[in-house]
């Protein structure tokens, strides 16, 4: 099915879709109060990760369900399918390229679930914090 909007309608439309989710507030506020510092977005750096702390090389990307294709919580749409599963496996190969991309520079990855986040905040935040410490080590 073709897109009902124009290409500088649907440009204009995607442009108003900000950088940062709720998600992705809540999650980083709980590591902010665990004394983690880092930068949100950071646009230069491929992919523009969602937290980054380029001192000690890690990236860490809060991966939506439905956007990233969950294997535990993904539904696919049941209408204009040929279109989603297009998305969706542009979506998960531009995932893997990126991990690729840093992991080959030397930096720690790590992808969070939305469901990790909403499932068990403290955990998360644990894990995270873990990982985080790890990679300083690692230095």
């Amino acid at each position: 099915m073709p897109d009902i909007m124009s290409k500088e309608q649907r440009s204009k439309t995607m442009s108003k879709i900000r950088a940062k989710s709720k998600l992705e507030d809540i999650f980083a506020s709980a590591l902010w109060k665990r004394g983690i510092r880092f930068r949100r977005n950071v646009r230069k750096l491929k992919g523009t990760p969602d937290i980054a702390i380029k001192k000690y090389k890690i990236v860490i990307f809060v991966d939506s369900c439905f956007w990233h294709v969950c294997p535990v919580h993904f539904k696919r749409p049941k209408s204009n399918q040929e279109f989603w599963d297009k998305k969706f496996k542009r979506n998960v190969e531009r995932d893997r390229e990126i991990d690729s991309y840093y992991k080959e520079a030397g930096w720690n990855v790590k992808h969070v679930w939305e469901h990790e986040i909403r499932g068990d905040l403290e955990a998360t935040v644990d894990d995270t914090v873990a990982f985080i410490n790890h990679a300083k080590k690692d230095l």
